[in-house]
């Protein structure tokens, strides 16, 4: 389309005023376009500072569902779940993820007991439970992947039968999106939700996140054998038509806006729901340069929010999700 010439064309006359902004505005954003990601932690009425994530804690059980309840009150659809485990909990086998009575699925039950009408989203992959760290096993230096995706079917499945209502399989490992479909199905949970953690980058971005876990600690080696090459954006297209192949609901991205370019992508050639992830790294400049006073931190939180509604997310996993639906809420 060819504009007519200045001044017939002044584009400013639709910035000129906030009402008028307002009725141009292409993008918006709501507290209904959020998931929460909260740490959990074994103990009693406790919270815990993560240091490397200013005005993030992790909280117990007994208190993760005052915290989905905060949730819903704000308008914030889905919680997701993390859980930190101590390295006298890690082992080679990772038996716990697939316990019923681990960390992260007591606060499924907590939150469905207390909040029943929130979204439950979980996390599938070994990496909290491994004593090597890592989000499969490891065998002689190698991460296996046949083997690692037989533990994720059943760590999807106790999570099923424990309320979960949206599987985040962040793993990266090959064939897990139909395996664990085909399990669910199965075993009569044909309603739980997948969404698929499809294009995750083996990013430099995940530092405080592992603190907040405790992983950092744990981990031996790098992730590069499984996550994405970040000079990738072809292969995140093929990553995508796979795991729909296989199964998944939705998509997910993540890192988020460092790799914007990958969401616009998704959603123009699949149209499918599409989310990214906020990742800890993200949030930990942007606090830290709040906190400085380098950066008006309640602009940025939102700008950098509606970056991912603009590239075309229908939702954002962020650590803001509290703080940005008080804003929108006035």
């Amino acid at each position: 389309m060819t504009m007519p010439p200045f001044p017939n064309t002044r584009l400013r006359r639709l910035r000129r005023t906030p009402a008028l902004r307002a009725m141009v505005r292409e993008s918006s954003l709501s507290p209904a376009d959020f998931i929460w990601p909260v740490f959990v932690m074994e103990g009693k009425d406790a919270t815990e500072p993560v240091a490397s994530m200013p005005g993030v804690s992790r909280t117990t059980v007994d208190r993760v569902g005052a915290a989905a309840k905060e949730a819903w009150g704000l308008g914030i659809p889905a919680i997701c779940i993390f859980p930190y485990t101590g390295m006298d909990a890690r082992t080679e086998d990772c038996a716990l993820a697939w316990s019923p009575d681990n960390i992260a699925n007591q606060a499924i039950k907590a939150i469905k007991d207390a909040c029943p009408e929130i979204a439950v989203m979980t996390d599938i992959a070994l990496d909290p439970y491994n004593i090597n760290g890592h989000d499969g096993f490891v065998e002689n230096g190698e991460i296996v992947n046949d083997r690692t995706v037989e533990a994720l079917v059943k760590m999807a499945l106790t999570q099923a039968e424990c309320g979960a209502d949206i599987l985040g399989p962040s793993d990266m490992m090959d064939g897990r999106i139909g395996a664990i479909r085909t399990a669910l199905e199965n075993a009569g949970h044909s309603h739980v939700t997948i969404l698929s953690y499809t294009a995750k980058y083996a990013s430099a971005f995940y530092g405080p996140f592992r603190d907040a876990v405790g992983a950092s600690s744990a981990l031996t080696g790098d992730k590069n054998t499984y996550q994405m090459d970040v000079a990738n954006s072809d292969e995140a297209m093929r990553l995508v038509e796979r795991d729909l192949s296989e199964g998944a609901d939705m998509i997910m991205v993540k890192p988020g806006m460092p790799y914007l370019d990958i969401v616009g992508r998704v959603k123009r050639e699949f149209g499918v729901p599409t989310f990214a992830y906020q990742v800890s790294g993200e949030y930990a400049m942007m606090q830290a340069a709040a906190q400085n006073g380098w950066l008006d931190g309640e602009k940025v939180m939102l700008e950098s929010l509606i970056c991912f509604k603009r590239a075309g997310c229908d939702g954002i996993l962020t650590y803001f999700a509290p703080a940005a639906a008080k804003v929108l809420n006035g």
